[in-house]
Protein backbone atom coordinates (compact mmCIF):
# COMPACT_ATOMS: atom_id res chain seq x y z
CA UNK A 1 0.00 0.00 0.00
CA UNK A 2 0.93 3.58 -0.61
CA UNK A 3 2.58 4.75 2.41
CA UNK A 4 0.67 8.16 3.66
CA UNK A 5 3.03 10.72 4.67
CA UNK A 6 2.43 14.32 6.96
CA UNK A 7 3.33 17.80 6.02
CA UNK A 8 1.95 18.40 3.09
CA UNK A 9 -0.49 21.17 1.58
CA UNK A 10 -2.71 20.10 -0.96
CA UNK A 11 -4.87 22.46 -3.43
CA UNK A 12 -8.14 21.11 -5.21
CA UNK A 13 -8.44 22.35 -8.92
CA UNK A 14 -11.05 22.02 -10.73
CA UNK A 15 -11.08 22.07 -14.77
CA UNK A 16 -8.32 23.48 -17.24
CA UNK A 17 -8.56 27.07 -16.42
CA UNK A 18 -7.93 26.81 -12.77
CA UNK A 19 -5.10 24.08 -13.32
CA UNK A 20 -3.34 25.55 -16.51
CA UNK A 21 -3.21 28.90 -14.21
CA UNK A 22 -1.99 27.60 -11.38
CA UNK A 23 0.50 25.52 -13.48
CA UNK A 24 1.93 28.29 -15.29
CA UNK A 25 2.18 30.78 -12.46
CA UNK A 26 4.40 28.47 -11.19
CA UNK A 27 6.43 27.62 -14.02
CA UNK A 28 6.99 31.04 -14.32
CA UNK A 29 8.73 31.09 -10.86
CA UNK A 30 10.83 28.37 -11.42
CA UNK A 31 14.37 28.89 -11.45
CA UNK A 32 16.28 25.43 -11.17
CA UNK A 33 13.97 22.49 -13.65
CA UNK A 34 10.49 21.75 -14.95
CA UNK A 35 9.45 18.46 -15.77
CA UNK A 36 6.32 17.20 -17.70
CA UNK A 37 4.24 14.22 -18.53
CA UNK A 38 1.02 14.40 -20.29
CA UNK A 39 -0.98 12.18 -22.45
CA UNK A 40 -2.64 14.79 -24.83
CA UNK A 41 -0.65 18.28 -25.63
CA UNK A 42 -2.83 20.31 -27.92
CA UNK A 43 -1.64 23.68 -28.81
CA UNK A 44 -5.16 25.41 -29.04
CA UNK A 45 -5.71 28.57 -26.92
CA UNK A 46 -5.21 26.66 -23.61
CA UNK A 47 -2.21 24.37 -24.60
CA UNK A 48 -0.38 27.72 -26.25
CA UNK A 49 -0.23 29.10 -22.67
CA UNK A 50 1.55 26.08 -21.16
CA UNK A 51 3.70 26.07 -24.32
CA UNK A 52 4.95 29.26 -24.38
CA UNK A 53 5.44 29.32 -20.02
CA UNK A 54 7.58 26.32 -20.81
CA UNK A 55 9.24 27.95 -23.48
CA UNK A 56 9.75 30.91 -21.26
CA UNK A 57 11.48 29.11 -18.43
CA UNK A 58 13.97 27.80 -21.08
CA UNK A 59 14.58 30.65 -22.37
CA UNK A 60 15.76 32.46 -18.89
CA UNK A 61 18.31 29.09 -18.58
CA UNK A 62 15.51 26.53 -16.59
CA UNK A 63 16.32 23.02 -17.70
CA UNK A 64 12.89 22.27 -18.85
CA UNK A 65 11.48 18.11 -19.77
CA UNK A 66 8.23 17.73 -21.22
CA UNK A 67 7.14 13.87 -22.30
CA UNK A 68 4.04 13.44 -24.35
CA UNK A 69 2.77 10.10 -25.57
CA UNK A 70 2.30 8.79 -29.00
CA UNK A 71 -1.17 8.15 -29.24
CA UNK A 72 -2.81 11.22 -27.29
CA UNK A 73 -0.08 13.39 -28.70
CA UNK A 74 0.93 11.76 -32.01
CA UNK A 75 3.50 14.21 -33.39
CA UNK A 76 4.31 17.62 -32.15
CA UNK A 77 3.61 20.61 -34.56
CA UNK A 78 6.50 21.72 -36.71
CA UNK A 79 6.11 25.52 -35.81
CA UNK A 80 6.27 24.12 -31.79
CA UNK A 81 9.16 21.56 -32.47
CA UNK A 82 11.13 24.65 -33.97
CA UNK A 83 10.65 27.32 -31.31
CA UNK A 84 11.12 24.19 -28.51
CA UNK A 85 14.53 23.56 -29.77
CA UNK A 86 15.26 27.05 -30.28
CA UNK A 87 14.41 28.12 -26.62
CA UNK A 88 16.18 24.44 -25.05
CA UNK A 89 13.14 22.40 -24.17
CA UNK A 90 13.86 18.98 -24.05
CA UNK A 91 10.84 16.97 -25.26
CA UNK A 92 10.18 13.21 -26.27
CA UNK A 93 6.89 11.82 -27.74
CA UNK A 94 6.61 8.41 -26.06
CA UNK A 95 6.47 4.89 -28.15
CA UNK A 96 4.60 6.72 -31.10
CA UNK A 97 2.19 3.58 -32.65
CA UNK A 98 3.59 3.38 -35.91
CA UNK A 99 2.12 1.57 -38.89
CA UNK A 100 1.26 -2.04 -36.60
CA UNK A 101 1.00 -0.23 -33.50
CA UNK A 102 -2.68 -1.07 -32.49
CA UNK A 103 -1.82 -4.93 -33.60
CA UNK A 104 1.00 -4.67 -31.09
CA UNK A 105 -0.16 -5.85 -27.60
CA UNK A 106 3.07 -4.24 -26.41
CA UNK A 107 2.42 -0.48 -27.95
CA UNK A 108 -0.79 -0.81 -25.83
CA UNK A 109 1.47 0.18 -22.46
CA UNK A 110 0.55 3.91 -22.78
CA UNK A 111 1.94 7.06 -21.06
CA UNK A 112 -1.58 7.96 -19.72
CA UNK A 113 -0.64 10.14 -16.58
CA UNK A 114 -0.38 13.77 -16.00
CA UNK A 115 2.86 14.97 -13.57
CA UNK A 116 4.37 17.86 -13.18
CA UNK A 117 7.30 19.23 -11.35
CA UNK A 118 8.68 22.60 -10.57
CA UNK A 119 12.10 22.82 -8.66
CA UNK A 120 11.60 19.95 -7.24
CA UNK A 121 9.17 21.75 -4.51
CA UNK A 122 5.79 22.11 -5.84
CA UNK A 123 3.51 19.11 -7.64
CA UNK A 124 0.87 18.58 -9.68
CA UNK A 125 -1.16 15.58 -10.58
CA UNK A 126 -4.45 14.84 -11.85
CA UNK A 127 -6.48 13.90 -14.72
CA UNK A 128 -6.23 16.73 -16.86
CA UNK A 129 -4.80 17.02 -19.90
CA UNK A 130 -2.69 19.73 -22.00
CA UNK A 131 -6.55 21.02 -24.08
CA UNK A 132 -9.04 23.75 -23.73
CA UNK A 133 -11.83 22.30 -21.18
CA UNK A 134 -14.44 23.64 -24.17
CA UNK A 135 -13.24 21.81 -27.32
CA UNK A 136 -13.18 17.59 -27.72
CA UNK A 137 -11.03 16.29 -30.50
CA UNK A 138 -14.03 14.08 -31.91
CA UNK A 139 -16.76 16.67 -31.22
CA UNK A 140 -15.23 20.40 -31.24
CA UNK A 141 -16.87 22.82 -29.51
CA UNK A 142 -18.88 21.97 -26.08
CA UNK A 143 -21.63 23.86 -24.52
CA UNK A 144 -19.79 22.96 -21.47
CA UNK A 145 -16.66 22.41 -19.75
CA UNK A 146 -15.21 18.96 -19.56
CA UNK A 147 -15.43 18.30 -15.62
CA UNK A 148 -11.99 16.94 -14.36
CA UNK A 149 -9.65 17.83 -11.37
CA UNK A 150 -6.16 18.05 -10.96
CA UNK A 151 -4.38 18.34 -6.97
CA UNK A 152 -0.87 21.10 -6.65
CA UNK A 153 0.90 19.69 -3.30
CA UNK A 154 3.80 20.71 -1.50
CA UNK A 155 5.47 18.20 0.50
CA UNK A 156 7.39 15.42 1.35
CA UNK A 157 5.88 13.61 -1.69
CA UNK A 158 6.88 15.99 -4.30
CA UNK A 159 10.23 14.46 -4.07
CA UNK A 160 8.73 11.37 -4.88
CA UNK A 161 7.05 13.04 -8.12
CA UNK A 162 10.50 14.39 -9.25
CA UNK A 163 12.56 11.31 -8.72
CA UNK A 164 9.80 9.08 -10.93
CA UNK A 165 9.79 12.04 -13.49
CA UNK A 166 13.82 11.85 -13.86
CA UNK A 167 13.93 8.35 -13.97
CA UNK A 168 11.45 8.03 -16.56
CA UNK A 169 13.27 10.95 -18.65
CA UNK A 170 16.51 8.48 -17.92
CA UNK A 171 15.06 5.32 -19.20
CA UNK A 172 13.53 7.48 -22.60
CA UNK A 173 17.47 8.32 -22.84
CA UNK A 174 19.02 5.07 -22.24
CA UNK A 175 16.65 3.68 -24.88
CA UNK A 176 17.44 6.32 -27.56
CA UNK A 177 20.84 6.06 -26.86
CA UNK A 178 20.56 2.09 -27.51
CA UNK A 179 18.64 2.89 -30.94
CA UNK A 180 21.69 5.02 -31.83
CA UNK A 181 24.06 1.91 -31.32
CA UNK A 182 26.02 4.02 -28.38
CA UNK A 183 25.71 1.30 -26.23
CA UNK A 184 28.28 2.60 -23.32
CA UNK A 185 26.14 6.05 -22.91
CA UNK A 186 23.15 3.80 -23.25
CA UNK A 187 24.34 1.71 -20.44
CA UNK A 188 25.33 4.66 -18.22
CA UNK A 189 21.99 6.40 -18.37
CA UNK A 190 20.49 2.77 -17.38
CA UNK A 191 23.15 2.70 -14.50
CA UNK A 192 22.00 6.12 -13.40
CA UNK A 193 18.33 5.31 -13.53
CA UNK A 194 18.80 2.38 -11.65
CA UNK A 195 20.89 4.19 -9.54
CA UNK A 196 18.16 6.81 -8.84
CA UNK A 197 15.43 3.71 -8.51
CA UNK A 198 17.77 2.70 -5.45
CA UNK A 199 17.86 5.83 -4.02
CA UNK A 200 21.57 6.14 -4.76
CA UNK A 201 21.48 8.86 -7.31
CA UNK A 202 22.26 12.55 -6.37
CA UNK A 203 20.01 15.62 -8.13
CA UNK A 204 22.14 16.64 -11.47
CA UNK A 205 22.38 19.88 -13.44
CA UNK A 206 23.39 21.75 -10.30
CA UNK A 207 19.76 21.80 -9.40
CA UNK A 208 18.79 22.49 -6.12
CA UNK A 209 16.01 20.65 -4.07
CA UNK A 210 14.50 23.34 -1.71
CA UNK A 211 12.30 21.60 0.92
CA UNK A 212 8.67 20.74 1.27
CA UNK A 213 7.92 24.47 1.69
CA UNK A 214 4.99 24.93 4.82
CA UNK A 215 4.79 22.20 6.90
CA UNK A 216 1.09 20.95 7.67
CA UNK A 217 1.25 18.42 9.91
CA UNK A 218 -2.75 17.19 9.86
CA UNK A 219 -2.64 16.92 5.59
CA UNK A 220 -1.17 13.30 5.18
CA UNK A 221 -0.86 12.42 1.64
CA UNK A 222 0.60 9.65 -0.69
CA UNK A 223 1.74 9.45 -4.90
CA UNK A 224 0.39 6.65 -6.34
CA UNK A 225 2.24 4.96 -9.75
CA UNK A 226 1.00 2.05 -11.27
CA UNK A 227 3.55 0.83 -14.16
CA UNK A 228 4.60 -2.61 -15.79
CA UNK A 229 7.51 -2.83 -13.28
CA UNK A 230 7.26 -2.61 -9.84
CA UNK A 231 3.98 -1.28 -8.83
CA UNK A 232 1.64 -3.39 -11.27
CA UNK A 233 -1.55 -2.80 -8.57
CA UNK A 234 -1.17 -0.45 -6.26
CA UNK A 235 -3.82 1.66 -7.35
CA UNK A 236 -6.52 -1.06 -7.66
CA UNK A 237 -5.53 -2.17 -3.79
CA UNK A 238 -5.49 1.06 -2.57
CA UNK A 239 -9.02 1.72 -4.25
CA UNK A 240 -10.28 -1.84 -2.77
CA UNK A 241 -8.65 -1.25 0.65
CA UNK A 242 -10.41 1.63 1.31
CA UNK A 243 -13.46 0.41 -0.51
CA UNK A 244 -13.95 -2.37 1.71
CA UNK A 245 -12.69 -0.58 4.99
CA UNK A 246 -15.94 2.00 3.97
CA UNK A 247 -18.52 2.45 6.86
CA UNK A 248 -20.49 5.96 5.79
CA UNK A 249 -20.46 6.63 1.93
CA UNK A 250 -18.39 5.56 -1.11
CA UNK A 251 -17.98 8.51 -3.87
CA UNK A 252 -16.87 7.87 -7.52
CA UNK A 253 -16.63 9.64 -10.15
CA UNK A 254 -15.09 7.61 -13.25
CA UNK A 255 -14.77 8.42 -16.92
CA UNK A 256 -14.26 4.70 -18.02
CA UNK A 257 -15.51 2.41 -15.57
CA UNK A 258 -15.08 -0.90 -16.57
CA UNK A 259 -13.85 -2.55 -13.01
CA UNK A 260 -12.31 -6.21 -12.51
CA UNK A 261 -14.28 -8.57 -10.24
CA UNK A 262 -12.59 -8.23 -7.39
CA UNK A 263 -13.23 -4.19 -7.14
CA UNK A 264 -17.11 -4.90 -8.66
CA UNK A 265 -17.38 -7.46 -5.84
CA UNK A 266 -16.11 -4.83 -2.99
CA UNK A 267 -18.62 -1.84 -4.18
CA UNK A 268 -21.42 -4.65 -4.26
CA UNK A 269 -20.70 -6.23 -0.65
CA UNK A 270 -20.06 -2.16 0.47
CA UNK A 271 -23.91 -1.52 -0.69
CA UNK A 272 -25.13 -5.25 0.96
CA UNK A 273 -23.55 -4.19 4.46
CA UNK A 274 -25.05 -0.69 4.10
CA UNK A 275 -22.62 1.86 2.81
CA UNK A 276 -24.59 4.27 0.64
CA UNK A 277 -21.84 3.42 -2.80
CA UNK A 278 -23.14 6.21 -5.57
CA UNK A 279 -20.73 6.27 -9.02
CA UNK A 280 -20.70 8.89 -11.07
CA UNK A 281 -19.89 7.61 -14.93
CA UNK A 282 -19.69 8.83 -18.59
CA UNK A 283 -23.21 9.29 -19.79
CA UNK A 284 -22.17 10.85 -22.90
CA UNK A 285 -21.36 8.37 -26.30
CA UNK A 286 -17.64 9.12 -26.59
CA UNK A 287 -16.63 5.77 -28.51
CA UNK A 288 -17.81 2.52 -28.74
CA UNK A 289 -16.12 0.14 -26.60
CA UNK A 290 -16.05 3.06 -23.89
CA UNK A 291 -19.77 3.53 -24.00
CA UNK A 292 -21.31 -0.23 -24.62
CA UNK A 293 -18.06 -2.52 -22.73
CA UNK A 294 -19.62 -0.52 -19.03
CA UNK A 295 -23.15 -1.11 -19.26
CA UNK A 296 -22.71 -5.30 -18.35
CA UNK A 297 -21.60 -4.14 -15.18
CA UNK A 298 -24.48 -2.17 -14.40
CA UNK A 299 -26.75 -4.81 -13.57
CA UNK A 300 -25.18 -6.74 -10.59
CA UNK A 301 -24.31 -2.95 -8.77
CA UNK A 302 -28.04 -1.50 -9.27
CA UNK A 303 -29.46 -5.03 -7.57
CA UNK A 304 -27.02 -4.26 -4.63
CA UNK A 305 -28.24 -0.87 -4.34
CA UNK A 306 -25.22 1.49 -5.82
CA UNK A 307 -26.26 4.52 -6.79
CA UNK A 308 -24.97 4.79 -10.79
CA UNK A 309 -25.76 8.95 -12.08
CA UNK A 310 -24.60 9.27 -15.56
CA UNK A 311 -22.86 13.00 -16.02
CA UNK A 312 -24.36 14.19 -19.38
CA UNK A 313 -24.11 17.98 -19.45
CA UNK A 314 -20.17 17.63 -20.72
CA UNK A 315 -17.77 14.79 -21.10
CA UNK A 316 -16.56 13.30 -17.91
CA UNK A 317 -13.37 13.28 -17.47
CA UNK A 318 -12.58 12.34 -13.85
CA UNK A 319 -11.31 9.94 -12.23
CA UNK A 320 -11.60 11.02 -8.25
CA UNK A 321 -13.03 9.31 -5.08
CA UNK A 322 -14.18 10.41 -1.52
CA UNK A 323 -14.28 7.27 0.89
CA UNK A 324 -16.28 8.08 4.06
CA UNK A 325 -15.29 11.78 3.78
CA UNK A 326 -11.81 11.36 4.74
CA UNK A 327 -9.76 9.38 1.92
CA UNK A 328 -9.45 10.74 -1.27
CA UNK A 329 -7.77 10.44 -4.64
CA UNK A 330 -7.26 12.12 -7.46
CA UNK A 331 -5.07 11.38 -10.72
CA UNK A 332 -5.20 10.02 -14.02
CA UNK A 333 -6.08 6.06 -13.52
CA UNK A 334 -9.56 5.36 -15.00
CA UNK A 335 -10.93 1.79 -13.13
CA UNK A 336 -10.98 0.31 -16.38
CA UNK A 337 -8.32 -2.76 -17.84
CA UNK A 338 -6.28 -0.02 -19.44
CA UNK A 339 -5.38 1.87 -16.57
CA UNK A 340 -5.57 -0.58 -14.09
CA UNK A 341 -3.37 -2.85 -16.05
CA UNK A 342 -1.60 -1.65 -19.05
CA UNK A 343 -0.91 2.30 -18.54
CA UNK A 344 1.44 4.08 -16.58
CA UNK A 345 -0.61 6.29 -14.16
CA UNK A 346 -0.53 8.71 -11.09
CA UNK A 347 -2.96 9.89 -8.54
CA UNK A 348 -2.59 11.72 -5.35
CA UNK A 349 -3.76 9.53 -1.74
CA UNK A 350 -5.03 12.49 0.28
CA UNK A 351 -6.48 11.79 4.38
CA UNK A 352 -7.81 14.71 4.96
CA UNK A 353 -11.54 15.72 6.05
CA UNK A 354 -11.41 19.45 4.87
CA UNK A 355 -10.17 18.60 1.44
CA UNK A 356 -12.26 15.12 1.14
CA UNK A 357 -15.14 17.51 2.26
CA UNK A 358 -14.44 19.70 -0.75
CA UNK A 359 -14.02 17.16 -3.05
CA UNK A 360 -16.96 15.55 -2.02
CA UNK A 361 -19.35 19.11 -2.13
CA UNK A 362 -17.83 19.19 -5.62
CA UNK A 363 -19.03 15.55 -6.81
CA UNK A 364 -22.62 16.55 -5.30
CA UNK A 365 -22.74 19.50 -7.25
CA UNK A 366 -21.79 17.66 -10.41
CA UNK A 367 -24.68 14.57 -9.72
CA UNK A 368 -27.30 17.06 -9.04
CA UNK A 369 -26.92 19.48 -11.90
CA UNK A 370 -25.55 17.35 -14.42
CA UNK A 371 -26.12 13.48 -13.81
CA UNK A 372 -28.89 11.58 -14.60
CA UNK A 373 -29.66 8.77 -12.26
CA UNK A 374 -30.20 5.22 -13.53
CA UNK A 375 -33.41 3.58 -13.17
CA UNK A 376 -32.48 -0.13 -12.49
CA UNK A 377 -36.15 -1.07 -13.90
CA UNK A 378 -35.55 1.02 -16.83
CA UNK A 379 -31.83 -0.29 -17.60
CA UNK A 380 -33.02 -3.89 -17.12
CA UNK A 381 -35.48 -2.87 -20.00
CA UNK A 382 -33.21 -1.07 -22.60
CA UNK A 383 -34.03 -2.20 -26.22
CA UNK A 384 -32.41 -5.52 -27.30
CA UNK A 385 -29.80 -3.80 -29.91
CA UNK A 386 -28.40 -1.72 -26.98
CA UNK A 387 -28.31 -4.96 -24.59
CA UNK A 388 -26.48 -7.13 -27.78
CA UNK A 389 -24.11 -3.77 -28.77
CA UNK A 390 -23.12 -3.85 -24.76
CA UNK A 391 -22.52 -7.67 -24.81
CA UNK A 392 -20.46 -7.29 -28.13
CA UNK A 393 -18.39 -4.62 -26.37
CA UNK A 394 -17.56 -6.40 -23.55
CA UNK A 395 -16.89 -9.27 -25.46
CA UNK A 396 -14.32 -7.38 -27.49
CA UNK A 397 -12.35 -6.33 -24.51
CA UNK A 398 -11.92 -9.74 -22.97
CA UNK A 399 -10.40 -11.24 -26.15
CA UNK A 400 -8.23 -7.96 -26.22
CA UNK A 401 -7.11 -8.62 -22.69
CA UNK A 402 -6.93 -12.24 -23.58
CA UNK A 403 -4.86 -11.76 -26.70
CA UNK A 404 -2.44 -9.05 -24.18
CA UNK A 405 -1.78 -11.98 -21.42
CA UNK A 406 -4.53 -11.29 -18.62
CA UNK A 407 -7.09 -14.00 -19.17
CA UNK A 408 -8.06 -13.54 -15.33
CA UNK A 409 -10.05 -10.20 -15.71
CA UNK A 410 -13.14 -10.09 -15.92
Amino acid sequence: MAKLLEGHQVRLLEGAQAFFQALVQDVDRAVHEVRMETYIFMFDATGVLVAQALERAAQRGVAVYLVMDGVGTPHLEASWAQRFNAAGVQWHIYLPLGRLGVFMPSRWRRLHRKLCVVDGTVAFCGGINVMDDFQDPNYGQLASPRLDFAVRVTGPLVQEVHETTLQFWWRLQAVKTLRQTDFASAWQALHEAVALALGQQPPRQGMHLEGAGPQVPRVRAALMLRDNLSHRTLIERSYRKAIGEATQEIIIANAYFLPGRKLRQGLIHAALRGVRVKLLLQGRYEYFMQFHATRPVYGALLAAGVEIHEYSVSFLHAKVAVIDKQWATVGSSNLDPLSLLLAREANVLVQDAAFARQLRNRLEVAMAAGGVRVNPDDFAKRPWRQRFLDRLAFGVMRLLLLLHGKPNWH
